[in-house]
């Protein structure tokens, strides 16, 4: 059952489901908890935060 779960967490975080939502899935009270288990799962966080920060830019620009 636990392969499942942390399989389940990982396709969801994949796909970009927040933290906050697969804690609820998982049944954690504390998406901190999750995170901690998590992140490591997470690596295209950082391709998404520079994405932001050029959509911001071309919005500022116009």
């Amino acid at each position: 059952m636990h392969g499942l779960r942390h399989f389940c967490a990982s396709v969801w975080l994949d796909h970009g489901v927040n933290i906050k939502a697969v804690s609820t899935f998982l049944g954690h009270s504390d998406p901190g908890f999750t995170l901690r288990i998590y992140t490591h799962l997470m690596p295209q966080s950082e391709d998404l935060v520079r994405s932001a920060f050029q959509d911001i830019g071309s919005i500022i620009a116009h």
